[in-house]
């Protein structure tokens, strides 16, 4: 007989959790999706995308002024609430990420943080640039994705199309739950493969609330709909001739993708989706550590530093360390060790998150995300934990390919700069690269896209009263490279070497690929390492 293994207060509540990102190319409709999803779970009385964009109401998830003007996600946000009735009740940790590809970092930063991730598809426009990216980056980090095509409600493309494109472009084999009855733009609700029932959607006023539904017998289906219906019938039947059919060992593998369809912004197929991810989407486990051995659930508190922001509380200038429970039960109060410096941090101000609203937070669990306020001794990808020492994998900066000398515009507000470049380089906003030859006063600026510094900018004037001047560089690229070579590449025409702010690496900065090519031709020994791609 199997010994039964007694359980522990962290084993008991991580199956109840499930963590997640919301994932997908720009404008495919994220945010709106967050908002249905705790609109469904009945935390929020009213979404925050009514008719689109240009007359929506703030999101939740998008807080920054940036945000609200551009009607896009440029940093990520944590919303957690339950859903479900007992027993069968858990609790969502769901991350929402920025909304345009110059932020994949921040992206990346999240997707480490996840169980797995709700991959977003526009149905008119398939799977874009960083559609790929981003499913690149899930297989690389072993995320099981689910998809789900958005915006049915519109003209798009045929739902078997989307299907081939996904099969042949991912190499993942899509598995839908459910399929659209009516073509793309004439949205009359889906049929559940699991049940064979019509589940009809009613639409209401700009998608604001709820949409109702309702279960309908296939024979009343075929009476009501006719060729809609008979047509997503025959598709189905096509689908399981060519074994597209859940399975669960295989989409937790990453080999298929279980598919459902929707419009966030009219809250259809939005319970479905969470129906799902309490079905299928995995409960934390044993997190490996840097060495590659779990840390097992009920091993002492333990937790990884992925996101810092600042801002969100204007009133207050604090500054707040996101952090995932990885093993054990968080108690405010407690006093952990920082992996990286070995000193005691103290945890008497924790807090959760829900969009830019906290509360005070006592317990958490293996799958919850913390906010640690003015936590300034944390880095992105820092380890906390009690007890059993324990370091998890670091979180890498990507390849920066752009580059601008930053400088004050009022050099009698150097002090309030100097802060504000700091904390946007903990952050993460930004790289910040410096010489003795620029200065403090003139740090170099680098970034995956040109929005960073438009973030930067605009976080500098109005958060730190320190409006800046940016200068663009030629450079294009960055490799690292170590002190012995540094004066010999700093010599080469078109080629800078900067130290960077957070870690002390070394980049050596070209102003080409052809530069560099010159470069490796005169010097074969050059020790020239690349960076993680913005790709993953």
């Amino acid at each position: 007989m199997t010994a039964v293994l007694p359980s522990s207060p962290a084993t008991e509540q991580a199956v109840r959790r499930r963590t997640f990102a919301v994932i997908s190319h720009p404008d495919a409709g994220k945010s709106t999706l967050t908002e249905a999803l705790a609109l469904h779970a009945r935390v929020i009385q009213e979404a925050g995308a009514i008719h689109g964009k240009a007359g929506r109401k703030s999101t939740v998830s998008d807080w920054m002024d940036m945000e609200k003007a551009r009607g896009i996600s440029i940093s990520s946000a944590a919303l957690q609430f339950g859903y479900g009735a007992p027993p069968r009740d858990v609790v969502i940790n769901l991350l929402d990420t920025p909304g345009h590809a110059d932020f994949s970092e921040d992206t990346y930063r999240v997707l480490a943080a996840v169980d797995s991730a709700v991959m977003l598809l526009d149905a008119a426009k398939g799977l874009e640039p960083q559609t790929m990216k981003l499913f690149d980056v899930c297989r690389h980090r072993g995320i099981p994705v689910l998809t789900v095509v958005n915006k049915w409600d519109r003209p798009g493309l045929e739902a078997l199309q989307l299907m081939d494109e996904i099969r042949e472009r991912t190499g993942l084999e899509p598995t839908p739950l459910t399929w659209p009855v009516g073509i793309a733009g004439d949205f009359r609700g889906v049929l559940d493969r699991a049940t064979g029932e019509f589940v009809r959607f009613t639409r209401t006023a700009g998608g604001a609330t709820i949409a109702p539904e309702e279960r309908v017998p296939a024979d009343a289906a075929a009476a009501a709909e006719g060729t809609a219906w008979q047509t997503a019938v025959e598709e189905c039947e096509l689908l399981d001739a060519m074994g597209q059919v859940h399975e669960q060992a295989t989409f937790l593998a990453g080999v298929t993708t279980p598919v459902l369809f929707g419009s966030a912004v009219l809250n259809f197929g939005v319970r479905q989706l969470l129906d799902t991810l309490l079905e299928l989407a995995p409960a934390p486990a044993a997190r490996p550590d840097v060495k590659g051995e779990p840390r097992a659930l009920e091993k002492p508190f333990s937790a990884f530093v992925f996101k810092i922001q600042a801002g969100m509380d204007t009133a207050h200038r604090d500054r707040l360390a996101y952090v995932r429970v990885c093993s054990g039960v968080f108690e405010r109060g407690t006093v952990v060790t920082h992996a990286a410096t070995g000193k005691p941090f103290a945890t008497k101000y924790a807090q959760q998150v829900f969009g830019r609203d906290r509360e005070t937070v006592d317990l958490a669990y293996p799958g919850d995300v913390v906010g640690l306020v003015n936590a300034s001794a944390l880095r992105v990808g820092d380890s906390l934990y009690v007890g059993e020492p324990v370091v998890f994998p670091p979180i890498p900066s990507f390849a920066p390919e752009h580059f601008a000398v930053c400088r004050a515009v009022d050099s009698g507000r150097y002090k309030q700069f100097r802060r504000g470049i700091e904390q946007l380089e903990q952050e993460g906003t930004v790289q910040v690269l410096r010489s003795d030859l620029r200065g403090d006063q003139a740090p170099v600026l680098a970034a995956v896209g040109p929005m960073q510094f438009e973030v930067a900018e605009h976080r500098m004037a109005g958060e730190f009263a320190a409006p800046v001047r940016l200068d663009r560089l030629d450079y294009t690229m960055a490799r690292l490279t170590d002190r012995s070579w540094a004066q010999v590449l700093d010599r080469e025409s078109g080629v800078e070497v900067l130290e960077r702010s957070s870690d002390g690496a070394l980049l050596a900065l070209f102003a080409g690929n052809w530069r560099l090519q010159r470069v490796l031709r005169d010097h074969p020994d050059v020790h020239l390492a690349p960076l993680v791609a913005a790709s993953g």
